[in-house]
């Protein structure tokens, strides 16, 4: 067993509290669930590992050896026991008699639901023999940096031989190989050709460890890890060694301005055939390697491990800029780089496809590098995009520690080579080995892979859009905010009662999750505010599909009687306001360059002539011409639209107990002064369904509904028109 007093980076995190209460399989969760939780360790849904236990079949009762192992498309770090399939150890080894060779071996994926243990619905990945056929009860396979980077080097083969004898072990080596059957035929024979094998490195790809229990398999694997660690950190500490070749440029310090600045161009150019949903990252280490000599040439050179480039694709958009210069330059260079990378993909994909691959994919890149500034990651949720930048940042460490276990050595043996690919198709630099184009497009345009996409559940209607609502923390715009997100929508909620749109930001966390969504303070009277509320989303999430407002202000006064100051406030918010918001947020849709939408709220008052109320129903007619002033002013790329809802009193910040008040009294409705706040609403709201159609009151649900119809796709057609929520509302009727 491992000795973790030797340990300098990573932790023993194993509780014997804890584990102490839990059966075999949760000893499996719990390991599961420690090795995730460091990014160091293993990557977001990378790596996978098992265990072999008994259990009594439900068939006939006897006690069968049983593998339990991650199941496909799990995560270490949050698996719960149902992530795992199970597998009759013995019908699994048993297939290897049936295996028709490498050339047919996809076909085993349909054999393993015929093995499966207990009518388990998780289904078993294509790692699956990679487990089973490894003779040791649990077995860890993951992808830390250290591991890859000594997997993907050029005189990696050699260098795991010194680490064993540095370190006492007896790890093997074998070279490249796509997961699947054959590579657990490979790993059952080196395991079998080296006694006292305690690892194996997979060229290109990654590490297996094992123990003979859950607490040994994991100690073993993080002391290994830590090991590679300490072994990799010396050799890139050595006299006269600079990581990538050392800076060729300097950062900006003001980065995350350019950042901010460029991210709406960015987003919509990779956004033309689909949306996406952006991040951005200056971290040291990305700093480091978007500045170096060396980046432009690693980073063409693509990522190695097959689990960086599913998401990252076969290599980033690199942009050839200098930092030093005006950064109003790198619109042109994006868009050159993008036509180059484009028709690379175009070019690899040609090359590569068989009759039955699935179709092209989007050509976009999901990672931008531009020295000076940082990395740009891109997928189809902040979630996604998040990881992707992750994952390269862990490509970064691999090919770090490839160069530094390469300092000061020219290898030209490719020990990754082997029957999957010669020496011949793989491409190197620095001692960092990629992996070859045919194999990462075996990987990416596998019709495992593709069955795997297909299995997803459609996107919804609002999937891959970004919606600013301002004014949604109360009301219609609560309501709004809770909708999109229910359609699939990713959510900033601002409004200047800061408090309120926290609150309804933690309430749209329940449904979409925390990070979709996001809250910020604005006044819409005042530009600067408004320009930082939209420069807050576009950090969060890259840029601004759907602008909605439904702030408003209805003026009221114990004595009835409107002040000057009133009045010019009313059509300062009503009307002045929504022209500021939506000129600011006009140069941020001019610069995504893709089909955007507005929709301002106003009311059936702008059309109902009444008494007491001129500077709200002077203000809102203001505002319904306005939707359709700028509708023509901002046509063809973005659409504006507006609503007209009758009173809506339920869940209004416009109808305080006050105002309430007085217009019972108006109305000479009954009444009692010991009713809640919520109860005198209904009675008013009841009021006003009676003078309608439909005697429904307007909730803001209704109002919420037109609204995402208006913002929505489905009304991509539609622009310069409000709809009436006012329940039939004749006196609204248009002469």
């Amino acid at each position: 067993m491992a000795n973790t007093k030797g340990l300098r980076f990573l932790e023993d995190r194993w509780d014997e509290a804890v584990a102490a209460k839990l059966d075999e399989p949760e000893l499996l969760r719990y390991r599961s669930n420690l090795l995730g939780s460091d990014l160091r360790i293993t990557n977001f849904g990378g790596g996978n590992t098992s265990s072999k236990l008994d259990q009594v079949d439900p068939v006939d009762g006897l006690t069968k050896k049983i593998l339990w192992v991650k199941g496909s498309g799990g995560d270490l770090g949050s698996i719960k026991r149902a992530g795992f399939a199970t597998l009759y150890m013995d019908k699994l080894l048993a297939l290897e008699k049936v295996y028709r060779g490498v050339e047919l071996e996809d076909e085993m994926v349909e054999m393993y639901p015929l093995v499966t243990f207990a009518n388990n619905p998780t289904a078993a990945s294509i790692d699956t023999p990679l487990h089973g056929f490894l003779p040791f009860a649990h077995v860890d396979h993951l992808h830390p940096d250290w591991g890859i980077a000594l997997a993907a080097s050029a005189n990696g083969k050699i260098k795991m031989e010194e680490f064993n004898k540095e370190f006492g072990h007896k790890l093997a080596w074998l070279p490249w190989q796509r997961p699947g059957f054959e590579l657990g035929m490979m790993l059952k024979n080196i395991v079998a050709e080296t006694p006292g094998c305690d690892g194996v490195v997979l060229g290109g790809h990654g590490l297996f460890t094992w123990g003979d229990t859950q607490r040994e398999s994991y100690l073993n694997t993080i002391t290994i890890i830590d090991q590679l660690g300490q072994f990799i950190e010396r050799h890139g500490s050595v006299a006269g060694h600079v990581h990538f070749g050392g800076a060729a440029v300097e950062s900006r310090a003001d980065r995350k301005e350019v950042a901010l600045a460029i991210t709406p161009h960015l987003r919509g150019v990779v956004s033309r055939k689909q949306r996406w949903i952006g991040s951005f990252s200056d971290l040291p280490q990305v700093l480091e390697f978007v500045n170096s000599a060396q980046a432009e040439k690693l980073a063409h050179l693509g990522t190695s491990c097959p689990d960086h480039f599913i998401r990252t694709k076969i290599r980033p958009m690199y942009i050839k800029w200098n930092p030093a210069g005006d950064p109003t330059e790198l619109k042109e260079l994006i868009e050159t780089a993008l036509e180059t990378y484009r028709a690379e993909y175009a070019e690899y994909y040609a090359k590569h496809a068989l009759k039955d691959s699935p179709a092209l994919r989007d050509a976009s890149p999901t990672v931008v590098l531009i020295p000076g500034v940082g990395m740009f990651s891109f997928g189809k949720n902040k979630t996604e995009s998040r990881i992707t930048g992750e994952f390269y940042t862990n490509a970064i460490g691999v090919m770090q520690g490839a160069g530094s276990l390469g300092a000061g050595v020219n290898c030209s043996d490719i020990p990754q080579a082997g029957p999957a690919a010669a020496a011949s198709e793989f491409k190197t630099h620095a001692n960092y080995v990629a992996l070859p184009a045919s194999e990462a497009f075996r990987i990416e345009y596998w019709k495992l892979e593709e069955a795997k996409i297909r299995r997803q559940p459609p996107e919804k209607e609002l999937s891959r859009r970004v919606a600013l609502i301002v004014g949604g923390g109360s009301g219609i715009g609560r309501e709004v905010a809770l909708l999109a997100a229910e359609r699939g929508a990713h959510v900033v909620i601002a409004d200047r009662d800061v408090k309120g749109a926290e609150a309804v930001a933690d309430e749209v966390k329940a449904i979409v999750g925390k990070e979709a969504v996001s809250w910020t303070s604005i006044d819409i009277r005042d530009r600067k505010a408004i320009k930082a509320a939209l420069d807050a989303t576009i950090r969060q999430f890259g840029g601004i599909d759907i602008l909605i407002n439904t702030a408003a202000l209805f003026p009221s006064s114990p004595d009835g009687i409107i002040t000057d100051a009133q009045w010019a406030l009313t059509l300062e918010v009503n009307v002045t306001a929504n022209y500021l918001l939506t000129d600011e947020a006009s140069h941020l849709f001019t610069g995504q360059g893709i089909d955007a939408s507005i929709v301002l709220t106003s009311s059936a008052n702008a059309v109902v002539a009444k008494r007491g109320s001129e500077a709200y129903d002077v203000s809102k007619a203001a505002l319904s011409h306005l939707v359709r002033e700028l509708a023509v002013t901002y046509a063809p790329l973005v659409r504006v639209n507006g609503i007209s809802p009758a009173t809506v009193v339920k869940g209004s910040t416009m109808f305080p107990r006050d105002r309430v008040i007085a217009s019972l009294k108006k109305y000479k409705l009954p009444f009692e002064e010991t009713m809640t706040d919520d109860e005198l609403r209904n009675v008013l709201a009841q009021f006003y369904a009676t003078r309608t159609l439909t005697h429904q009151p307007i909730d803001p649900k209704d109002c919420a509904q037109a609204i995402l119809f208006l913002a929505g796709p489905l009304a991509r057609c539609t622009t310069g028109h409000l709809i009436p929520v006012d329940g039939g509302l004749t006196e609204a009727y248009l002469r």
